[in-house]
């Protein structure tokens, strides 16, 4: 129903505020993967009929009961993606790390 809102929200705030998160942090990586996996989850919400071109836009918005399941929705399942985001972004931060390490001169190619 709507459980990109979680990654597209943190998406937007890191967006936003990426010029004051350090470089060596490359929260571009972290932009890049929340944006695509945003794009695409509401790509596919958009082929199943979930998002739709016409007010309230959500259909799960179209009755307070379907709300609540959206609500948890984003809660659960939209946490979840968005974990994954960051253990994603994290794991690529600590191949980085490694790879600069292990071979002096690959910092500039990072």
């Amino acid at each position: 129903m709507a459980c990109f809102a979680a990654p597209a929200g943190v998406a937007i705030v890191t967006t936003t505020c990426r010029k004051q998160i350090p470089n060596r942090l490359h929260v571009n990586w972290l932009n890049t993967i929340l944006w695509a996996v945003s794009a695409g989850l509401m790509i596919e919400h958009v082929i199943t009929g979930e998002i739709v071109s016409y007010f309230p836009f959500l259909t799960a918005l179209s009755s307070p009961e379907d709300t609540g399941v959206m609500i948890h929705e984003i809660l659960t399942e939209g946490i979840a993606i968005l974990g994954a985001c960051v253990t994603a972004w994290i794991i690529l931060l600590a191949l980085a790390s490694y790879k600069t390490k292990i071979i002096p001169n690959s910092k500039k190619n990072v």
